[in-house]
């Protein structure tokens, strides 16, 4: 398997929360340098060394930074659009710049040619039972009558390819109906806000903190057939911003958030508001060690839990408001 080596710049302060937001991902294994670690080995009075080693001394000027490694396939690039997504949020957060420049570079490909070497990767693959989601250099299988969601990699987290879009995808399209008013929170690349759309929804907004989410949610839903008189997008962050969740309004039919579980923590306070009495909130992205006090959490706020689903390490939930 071939691998890509990508070195994420921090703080030493930033290293715990960024971590966290790898962890909560799936990423488990990093490769950390921080300069700390060498002062800290030289204030250590009570050591005794005659030499130190190269690979220590290589610590004293360096920048803060951890390394990951991910496979180049489906799920690498699936993962990497993810954390790229997470390192935004964590970087949007950070007003006070304490945890660095939390900036990306990729060892072993040029970050822009990260799609084009994966195309090989990128199939078309049916989900539930009315879909088809497909890149745009792929044909529609001949007889395929599915709805068919043409969406590419992107510099935002959302191909079909990941489990927890998968599952996000297969509760909307068992529990939305036609005509649905549908929020999409952490949009991503769009790809919920179109799969609902396809599935029956009469009108979309979404929200993300980035502007490249924003962008090519746009770009997707236009590029699948929805005019801009179908849908509404909005950038910001929804826990900190009154003033966007006034904007955003209510009476919602239907939100879904496929974000990451301290992130759907945040937000369980706001679902009810946005939802109209008796309105449907799925929610994907949940690690199995973190689905107990998601799922807690939400039905604390006043939901109650009809479903969830695994796959995988990855989990789903779809819960109707009280």
């Amino acid at each position: 398997m071939e691998w890509a080596e990508i070195v994420i710049y921090t703080s030493t302060e930033g290293i715990e929360p960024l971590t966290a937001e790898l962890i909560a991902l799936g990423i488990t294994g990093f490769v950390i340098r921080d300069s700390k670690d060498f002062e800290d080995f030289l204030e250590n009075k009570t050591g005794n060394w005659d030499y130190i080693d190269d690979d220590l001394m290589g610590l004293k000027d360096c920048e803060t930074a951890v390394t990951v490694y991910l496979p180049r396939d489906t799920g690498g690039a699936e993962l990497w659009n993810a954390a790229k997504s997470a390192i935004e949020r964590l970087k949007a957060g950070d007003t006070e710049g304490r945890f660095g420049r939390l900036e990306t570079e990729m060892k072993n490909i040029r970050d822009e040619d990260w799609a084009n070497n994966w195309k090989q990767y990128f199939k078309p693959i049916e989900i539930g039972e009315r879909l088809l989601i497909k890149p745009s250099w792929e044909a529609v299988p001949q007889g395929c009558e599915r709805k068919i969601l043409e969406i590419d990699p992107a510099s935002s987290f959302g191909t079909g390819q990941h489990n927890t879009t998968r599952l996000c995808l297969e509760l909307i399209e068992r529990h939305i109906s036609e005509g649905d008013k549908v929020l999409d929170l952490g949009c991503g690349s769009g790809i919920l806000s179109v799969g609902a759309m396809l599935l029956g929804a009469g009108r979309i907004k979404a929200a993300d903190i980035t502007d490249d989410s924003i962008r090519i949610t746009r770009e997707n839903l236009i590029k699948n057939g929805f005019g801009e008189e179908s849908f509404e997008v909005y950038e910001g962050d929804i826990t900190s911003s009154g003033r966007l969740r006034e904007k955003i309004g209510g009476g919602f039919d239907l939100v879904c958030a496929n974000i990451v579980a301290d992130v759907l923590i945040a937000m369980s306070p706001y679902f009810g508001e946005f939802l109209k009495p008796e309105g449907k909130l799925i929610i994907s992205g949940i690690i199995d060690d973190r689905l107990d006090e998601v799922l807690e959490k939400v039905k604390s706020e006043g939901f109650e839990l009809k479903e969830q689903n695994n796959l995988d390490d990855w989990n789903a939930a779809y819960f109707v408001k009280k």
